[in-house]
C-alpha cells in the first residue's frame, strides 16, 4: 500500500544531519559490549569553523553500530560518563518489558558514573536504534548526539550489491557553531518540538556522495532520529521499493511520487537498482516545504556494470506476528490529546492534565488480548504516537481494514483520529507517548499494563 499524506500538515523547513554507513563494513558482535555515554566532538560545520562538542556512544553521533544475527542475545551494558542520568531503549523491539529501558517506568535510571547491563533475545530482524529513554530528559540527551542504530541480519539476505545505512537527524547550533541550550522551551513542548536547522553528512556539509557500479542495486535502510522533525524523503532518478517498515517485512511496493514520510522513530529498509548509464546521479532528496529542496545524498555510477540480477523481491513475513486481529473482541481505548494549557504546563489526556509514567495504567489486559487505540489530536501540530514493545496494525478511517504493514508509532495529523489495533502479547508495563520528544517530555505520554 502506498504512503499518501500531506507534508504541509506536518512539516516546515527541511533540515537533517545524514550519516551513511556501510552495513557490511561492520562485523557482527560478539559477546558483551560496554558502551561508554561520554562527551565528545563533531564537525558539523564546514572548515574553518569551530568543532561542536556533542555527548555521544563512544563520543560519537549516531555511536557504533551494533549488528547481530537473528536469534543472537543482545548483550551491552551502558556506562554512564555524563552528568546526567541515561538508560537505553532499544527502540523498535518488541517484548522483554525488564529491558525497554524507560525510566522511571521499566528501569531506575542509571546515574551518572553507574552502570547497567541490558540482555535480551533478538527475536525478529531489522533495522532498529538505540538512544535514552528518561522522563523529562530525553529532549537533550538525544539533542545532543545520544542514539544509534541496530541491526538484526535475516538468515538469508535480500541480493543486493551493497548494503547501506543511512541515519537522519537535524542540529540546532548557535552562531559559534555549539548547540543550542532550550531544550526546555514551553513552545516547542506546546508546538512543532525542536526543529535544528543545520544539515550534515558524515559531519561535514550535505550531500554525501557515493560513487556504485552502473546498474548496482542498492539495499537502503534510513532511520530518522531527529527529536521532532517529520522528514519527507524523496527518490530522484531511481525506482525505490520498500520492503520493510519499522523493523518488520512488507510486501514491496513504490511509494507515492517516490516520497516517503518519516517520523521520528521511523525506520525503512528500500531496495532500488541505479541507472545503467555510467556518470549517471541519482539522488536521496529532503523536500522541503517553506525552504527548498535539499539533496541528502548523491548516488553516482561509475565503472564496470553491474551483474544483472532477478527482479526485486520481498523478505519473508514475520512468522511471530498475528496473522489476524479479533478487532470485534478488542479492548478499545480512545486517548483525547490536549496541548498544554498554558506555558510549562503538561499536555493532557481525555481532559485531564497528564500524570505521564507516574500516574495510573491507562488499562490493564491480559496478555494475548486483542487492543484498540484511538488517538484524538485535538492540537494544531501533528503528534506521532509510539506503543512500546508492540508493533502495531494502523486501521483505515472508513471501515475496519488495516494498512498491509506493521508500525511502532502513528502519526496523527493536526485535528485528526487515527485507530491502531494489535495483540498485547508482551507482560509488563508499557510505555505510549509521543515520538516528538519535546511532547513526550511535556506529558503526551501514559503507560498499560499487560498481565
Amino acid at each position: 500500500m502506498p504512503f499518501d499524506c500531506s507534508r504541509r500538515a506536518f512539516v516546515r523547513g527541511a533540515a537533517a544531519t545524514l550519516v551513511s554507513l556501510d552495513a557490511r563494513a561492520e562485523p557482527p558482535a560478539a559477546g558483551p559490549k560496554t558502551l561508554m555515554a561520554r562527551k565528545g566532538t563533531a564537525h558539523l560545520l564546514p572548515e574553518p569553523g569551530h568543532a561542536t562538542e556533542i555527548w555521544g556512544f563512544e563520543g560519537k553521533a549516531p555511536g557504533p553500530l551494533l549488528r547481530y544475527a537473528l536469534g543472537d542475545e543482545l548483550a551491552v551494558g551502558l556506562a554512564n560518563g555524563l552528568e546526567k542520568p541515561l538508560s537505553i531503549h532499544w527502540h523498535g523491539m518488541r517484548g522483554d518489558n525488564a529491558m525497554d529501558g524507560v525510566a522511571p517506568l521499566t528501569q531506575a535510571e542509571v546515574a551518572p558514573g553507574g552502570r547497567f547491563d541490558y540482555r535480551r533475545k533478538l527475536v525478529d530482524a531489522g533495522l532498529f536504534c538505540y538512544r535514552p529513554s528518561v522522563f523529562g530528559a530525553t529532549p537533550e540527551l538525544c539533542g545532543r548526539g545520544l542514539k544509534g542504530l541496530v541491526v538484526v541480519d535475516e538468515p538469508k539476505p535480500l541480493e543486493a550489491d551493497a548494503d547501506l545505512l543511512l541515519v537522519l537527524d537535524d542540529w540546532r547550533l548557535d552562531k559559534n557553531g555549539a548547540i543550542e541550550g532550550d531544550f526546555a522551551s514551553p513552545a516547542a513542548a506546546a508546538g512543532a518540538g525542536r526543529i535544528g536547522m543545520l544539515v550534515a553528512v558524515d559531519g561535514a556539509p550535505a550531500p554525501a556522495r557515493r560513487d556504485f557500479a552502473p546498474g548496482a542495486r542498492i539495499r537502503l535502510r534510513f532511520a530518522n532520529l531527529a527529536n521532532a522533525r517529520i522528514m519527507f524523503v524523496g527518490f530522484d532518478n531511481i525506482q525505490p521499493f520498500v520492503v520493510a517498515v519499522d523493523s518488520q517485512p512488507c510486501d514491496a511496493f513504490e511509494p507515492v511520487r517516490r516520497t516517503i514520510p518519516a517520523a521520528p522513530g521511523a525506520r525503512f529498509e528500500l531496495l532500488f537498482d541505479l541507472p545503467q548509464a555510467e556518470n549517471a546521479a541519482a539522488k536521496l532528496i529532503l523536500r522541503g516545504m517553506d525552504e527548498p529542496d535539499r539533496e541528502l545524498a548523491i548516488f553516482t555510477t561509475r565503472g564496470a556494470k553491474a551483474a544483472s540480477r532477478p527482479p526485486i523481491a520481498a523478505l519473508p513475513q514475520n512468522p511471530l506476528l498475528p496473522i489476524e486481529i479479533k478487532l470485534q473482541a478488542a479492548k478499545k481505548v480512545d486517548l483525547t490529546l490536549e496541548p498544554p494549557a498554558a506555558p510549562g504546563a503538561p499536555w493532557r489526556i481525555n481532559g485531564a492534565p497528564s500524570k505521564a509514567y507516574g500516574g495510573p495504567p491507562l488499562f490493564q489486559v491480559k496478555r494475548g488480548a486483542p487492543v484498540t487505540l484511538g488517538f484524538v489530536n485535538r492540537s494544531d501540530v501533528a503528534a506521532v504516537m509510539h506503543v512500546h514493545g508492540h508493533c502495531v496494525r494502523l486501521l483505515h478511517d472508513l471501515d475496519d481494514g488495516w494498512e498491509p504493514y506493521w508500525r511502532n508509532g502513528v502519526v496523527v495529523p493536526p485535528g485528526k483520529t487515527k485507530h491502531v489495533a494489535f495483540v498485547a502479547d508482551s507482560p509488563g508495563k508499557w510505555a505510549v507517548h509521543d515520538d516528538i520528544l519535546e511532547h513526550e517530555a511535556a506529558g503526551l505520554a501514559a503507560w498499560f499494563e499487560v498481565k
